[in-house]
């Protein structure tokens, strides 16, 4: 099956609904985003008071390790790993030493396989948030981490406006600006925001920021309750998950399915987890969705059926995974940094996530003659005709060269206005390319 184009030009009463083509329902980017400014206060006060040395350094510093950083290798393939070299080695041995007969060899090949493993297997380092960390990592990651956490929040507030969260819960919730940016778009509807994160100096210093960074009880947002562990009762549920950048912080694989398992079942609505845009991020965020999709025991707590929300436009394997070499399905958001000095800078964060919904049932008939599919690349915009690379409902990836004369002018001019992450409609008549090779 092809993701296909049609010659049948775009009706606006079908899609755009009477909005410009700036601002067509597929337009999920968000301009320049800037913290908050009680936000930004808050955190400049703290700096200032701490007097950190090098800070700016050690944030660089930190940045590196944590966009670099990998998951611990699983004991089975490291398993599958040691039974390879040990072939070669014992290959080796047998070809130098053909007729010899070495009482020694077994336990010269045992160290050999040993010394080669520590040298070639990537060693995971433990990051304990105490108070001076966590500043580091303030400075590093505030801005960005929240431009990317409002990006995929704006996405829900976008499609689905008729949903009005009550609670939140916010996992490894650090900083709070899964708070800070859930807050931005529904305000006051929320009534309850629990924030959990092991490091007990993190929830103090992201306590700290509410309070604008004084010691007066009068925080910023209301109703903001810590914990250094997740709620225990399996019948509580929150309307809105957030796990932003902190599946990367679990190591194992089980690790990381057990606390996706209880997120998903304390999920009422929509749970949402941000990841970097690396190799690695991405596909922590895939090993999420298939193990939610697969809710082998999610009856027993809530029978609604998951629904993958965004980015993906199908639950199918994602085709990045299958393409050789992989490429990370990652988009970015433009953000001001927080000034150190009088000066902000523009930055980009390039980030990964999903959005994985509660369904009431099967999907209803669709009534649409489209299929929504997602921008996964820069667009090009060309004179008459606009490249854009798209990932279908079919599961494919997709060039599609979208003209006035072969859309209509209405689909053209969504096109030229769309970017990288926006959906845009994709009809099925006529044929277009599959996308061969990419570059990340």
């Amino acid at each position: 099956m092809m993701c296909q184009s049609s010659a049948a030009p775009l009706e606006q009463a079908d899609y755009l609904n009477g909005a410009p083509h700036r601002k067509h329902p597929g337009v999920t980017n968000l301009k320049t985003v800037q913290l908050p400014e009680q936000l930004q206060l808050a955190a400049q006060s703290i700096l200032q008071r701490a007097d950190v040395k090098s800070l700016t350094e050690r944030a660089q510093k930190l940045s590196n390790f944590l966009w670099s950083r990998k998951r611990v290798i699983e004991s089975s393939q490291l398993r599958e790993k040691a039974i390879i070299l040990e072939r070669k080695f014992l290959e080796e041995e047998r070809n130098v030493s053909e007729n010899d007969i070495d009482h020694n060899l077994e336990a010269r090949i045992r160290k050999k396989v040993l010394s080669e493993l520590r040298r070639t297997t990537y060693h995971r380092a433990a990051l304990r948030y105490n108070e001076d960390l966590g500043l580091v990592y303030m400075v590093a990651r505030l801005a960005g981490g929240y431009a990317a956490v409002l990006r995929a929040l704006n996405e829900i507030k976008k499609r689905d406006p008729l949903f009005v969260p009550y609670s939140l819960l916010d996992f490894g919730s650090g900083l709070g600006t899964g708070t800070w940016a859930a807050h931005r778009l529904w305000g006051d509807s929320l009534k309850e925001y629990v924030c959990v994160d092991s490091s007990g100096d993190m929830n103090t210093l992201a306590e700290q920021l509410l309070l604008e960074g004084s010691e007066r009880n009068n925080p910023t947002i209301k109703q903001v309750y810590f914990r250094q562990f997740l709620p225990v009762s399996p019948k509580v549920q929150f309307d809105l998950v957030v796990a932003a950048f902190s599946l990367s912080e679990l190591a194992t694989l089980d690790e990381r399915l057990n606390v996706i398992s209880t997120l998903w079942r304390k999920t009422n609505s929509y749970l949402v987890l941000v990841e970097n845009g690396t190799k690695e991020g991405h596909q922590i965020l895939m090993e999420a969705r298939d193990a939610i999709l697969k809710r082998e025991d999610e009856i027993l707590h809530d029978p609604r059926r998951p629904s993958i929300f965004a980015p993906c436009t199908h639950e199918l394997k994602c085709p990045k995974l299958i393409r050789q070499p992989v490429v990370p399905c990652n988009f970015f958001q433009f953000y001001y940094s927080l000034p150190l000095s009088r000066s902000q800078e523009r930055q980009q964060e390039r980030f990964s996530y999903l959005i994985v919904s509660r369904s009431d049932g099967e999907k209803a008939q669709k009534a649409e003659h489209w299929d929504m599919a997602r921008v996964i690349a820069q667009v090009h915009r060309r004179p008459r005709h606009v490249q854009c690379q798209l990932c279908c409902v079919n599961g494919e990836l997709k060039q599609l060269a979208v003209t006035a004369r072969r859309h209509g002018k209405d689909m053209y001019r969504c096109a030229r206005n769309s970017d990288w992450g926006d959906l845009l409609p994709v009809f099925h008549k006529e044929d277009e390319h599959t996308i061969n090779d990419e570059t990340e």
